[in-house]
């Protein structure tokens, strides 16, 4: 499944930095454009899963996974 993400993105002096508008804490910098793309999406799928693996532990057991979507 794919979803898309927001990055805001800006070079700054030699490096380019950028944001994931949508997950708090997903940043990075890199030397180029498509390395911060690179860094930017591992970053995303990190929390993502990070994220998951948290919340699964403070369930315990006894619970269900429901997909949930929003329009924007």
């Amino acid at each position: 499944m794919h979803t898309e993400y927001t990055a805001v993105i800006k070079q700054k002096g030699d490096w380019w930095i950028g944001w994931i508008e949508e997950v708090p804490g997903v940043n990075s910098q890199e030397r180029t454009y498509q390395e911060l793309i690179e860094s930017l999406q591992e970053a995303l799928r990190e929390a993502i899963e990070f994220n998951r693996k948290d919340a699964i532990a403070l369930a315990g057991t006894g619970y269900k996974e429901e997909k949930i979507s929003v329009a924007v």
